[in-house]
């Protein structure tokens, strides 16, 4: 919603504007939540509400054990091989996971795994790379 965002980021929206708006779109939400938002609006804050909620959905997922990975292919997957492949990770972590996927035809073939700082590179592209810097060590 890019024009939420605007009304919401702009200082020359009044404060009540935007609480108005933001009730009217969070009618049906839980009171504490209408609340908060409220609240934000009330202290200037209401250009931040998406990295508020970023950042509550991180904890949000730390406190569950979430793992958070991202998944880059050569090509699309299909439901059933992403699925096992995700299946994998949770059992090999031992938490549940939050995948998305991406694709990059460079990679070649392969894949590779973002769960956080820890890269795995799978992908014939990294191989590759990795046997160039062999070969060119002395």
């Amino acid at each position: 919603m890019p024009e939420l965002a605007a009304l919401l980021v702009n200082p020359e929206t009044e404060s009540r504007v935007k609480a108005e708006v933001l009730e009217q779109i969070l009618g049906g939400a839980d009171e504490l939540v209408a609340n908060f938002a409220r609240v934000v609006v009330e202290k200037g804050r209401a250009g931040e509400l998406r990295e508020i909620a970023a950042e509550f959905e991180r904890l949000r997922e730390a406190e569950e054990r979430i793992l958070d990975v991202e998944l880059t292919t050569a090509g699309e997957l299909s439901p059933a091989a992403f699925s096992r492949i995700v299946d994998d990770i949770e059992q090999k972590s031992g938490r549940k996971v939050a995948a998305t996927h991406a694709v990059d035809p460079h990679l070649i073939g392969g894949l590779v795994l973002q769960a956080g700082s820890l890269r795995l590179d799978a992908s014939v592209r990294g191989r590759l790379e990795r046997l160039r810097q062999e070969l060119a060590q002395p």
